[in-house]
């Protein structure tokens, strides 16, 4: 069976994790903690970064730093993981959602501003698959309402963004250091993996410390046993962050070697007009996290058949996520009711992602395109 993914961990991460060992550092202090943060606010463009146990978690974190509370509102794709509106909902706030643009997965950004009430208190950017959301009409947004930007980078490490096109001020940005509070997931599918793990990455002071404070159950500097705010243990380990060190260290490569599978992939399907591929804007540099394809509405079958032929061709896959208005964790508490999002039903029906790991060689990448073309040849026209 080919892995939808197989971490490739380096030299470098199995001596630094043997010195975290050996030091007895191996709870949430010690050297590698902190040099792991400062290393990935930096390569982000950031000012501070705050790991916790994973990217729920800085999720979390990211949406009660912000003063997100009882009766808020905060903007968000209705296609992501759950982890997005399950923080804003045990905040006490409610999500309001966003369909998704069809070309890139990620949310419609046209569609945001007509949503903004008196009660909104943030908008929830999710860049999805690799691909950055076109941040700069949300900035700006964000600055004419007075709101909070929650940029889940999760799935794009290293992905870059192209702020203020068109003008004498263009530059490009690292996803992750734009918004006012991100959040990284470092799990194993991630470019940078801990195994477990996420990150919080902000340049303001007062968000990192309200960040730390959280992460620590809230303890005082001046009587530690003492509370008067609630916090979490949603602390990182310093052997987790010496794995990570490891790996920011070698991210362009790992950028790279993201890229390169994509082309590979691209290159042996382009021909077959019913599939979309992944997209890459002229304003974004994606890192492709998964080589994500959906089925043209040509195609007699869905997502699921698709994924069970080509398990009994020994490839793994994953299906696309489902909306947050059709989660019934969420529905049943009366979220959503009447709202109709077609964009993200359709490819929640029709997308799955193929093996997309840093490990993944070129036969593997050869054998899962020849499995494809196998199985979607007969019902479509090259």
């Amino acid at each position: 069976m080919i892995p939808v993914n197989e971490p490739k961990l380096n030299d470098e991460g199995l001596e630094l994790l043997k010195d975290a060992y050996l030091s007895g550092w191996i709870s949430s202090a010690g050297r590698y903690v902190d040099e792991f943060e400062d290393a990935w606010a930096q390569y982000c463009g950031a000012e501070y970064g705050i790991a916790v146990s994973n990217g729920t978690t800085a999720l979390q974190v990211a949406v009660e730093a912000v003063g997100v509370g009882q009766g808020d509102e905060v903007i968000m794709p209705t296609y992501t993981i759950i982890s997005c509106a399950l923080a804003v909902v045990r905040a006490g706030a409610t999500p309001v959602l966003v369909d998704c643009d069809p070309l890139t997965w990620c949310m419609n950004v046209e569609h945001i501003e007509g949503l903004i009430t008196d009660r909104t208190k943030a908008i929830m950017v999710v860049h999805i698959f690799g691909h950055p959301v076109d941040m700069d009409p949300i900035m700006a947004l964000a600055a004419k309402y007075d709101l909070k930007v929650i940029e889940d980078a999760a799935e794009v490490h290293g992905a870059l963004y192209k702020s203020n096109r068109g003008t004498n001020k263009e530059v490009w940005k690292k996803c992750g250091g734009i918004g006012d509070i991100s959040t990284f997931s470092f799990f194993a599918n991630k470019l940078i993996t801990t195994g477990e793990g996420g990150m919080v990455v902000t340049n303001s002071v007062e968000l990192a410390e309200k960040s730390k404070d959280l992460r620590n159950l809230c303890f005082r500097t001046d009587r530690r046993f003492l509370h008067t705010e609630l916090g979490y243990q949603f602390r990182f380990t310093n052997v987790q962050a010496a794995i990570g060190l490891s790996q920011v260290r070698e991210i362009e490569e790992i950028v790279e070697r993201k890229r390169w599978i994509a082309k590979e992939y691209s290159s042996r399907l382009q021909h077959i007009s019913q599939l979309q591929l992944p997209y890459e804007h002229d304003w974004a540099r994606n890192v492709y996290w998964v080589y994500a394809l959906v089925l043209g509405d040509e195609i007699p079958f869905d997502a699921k058949f698709f994924a069970d032929k080509l398990r009994e061709r020994g490839i793994e896959t994953r299906p696309f996520f489902l909306g947050m208005h059709a989660q019934p964790a969420l529905t049943d508490l009366r979220f959503f009711e009447g709202e109709s999002y077609p964009v993200t039903d359709r490819i929640a029906s029709r997308g799955l992602y193929l093996p997309s790991g840093l490990a993944l060689t070129l036969d593997q990448i050869e054998d899962v395109a020849s499995a494809v073309v196998d199985i979607l040849t007969p019902y479509v026209s090259a």
